[in-house]
This record gives structure tokens, C-alpha cells and sequence, in this order.
């Protein structure tokens, strides 16, 4: 159970990452002539990567019954 907590963790570690790093790409790319449809396919995988985000966070933190 622990281990398996620790690969989530690292996993959602990573997908931070990865999404923190399409913010800046898309940033710099967005002000500028570029292929728009380049450009689409980042925002989705970047809107995928946060639902994957959203999904490990509602997996880590154990739901309370009020």
C-alpha cells in the first residue's frame, strides 16, 4: 500500500512537471506566428495532464464522511 502511495506520488510529481513545462512552451509559442495546430495539440495534453492531475489527487486524499 505504501509503495504504491510512493508511485502515485512520483507520478503525480511528474505530471506537475510536465504540465508546468507546456505552460511555458505554450506561453512563448502563443504570442508568436506558429503552427496553430501544434499549438491546439499542446493545450490538450495539457488539459489531459491536469484531469490525470485531478484524478490522482482525489486518489491520494482519502475521502471524510461528514
Amino acid at each position: 500500500m505504501i509503495a504504491d502511495r510512493d508511485a502515485m506520488l512520483r507520478r503525480l510529481h511528474e505530471l506537475r512537471s510536465e504540465h508546468r513545462d507546456l505552460d511555458t512552451v505554450i506561453a512563448r509559442l502563443d504570442g508568436s506566428p506558429v503552427d496553430q495546430l501544434q499549438l491546439q495539440r499542446l493545450k490538450k495534453r495539457k488539459l489531459k495532464l491536469k484531469d490525470e492531475i485531478a484524478w490522482l489527487e482525489g486518489r491520494l486524499v482519502p475521502d471524510i464522511i461528514a
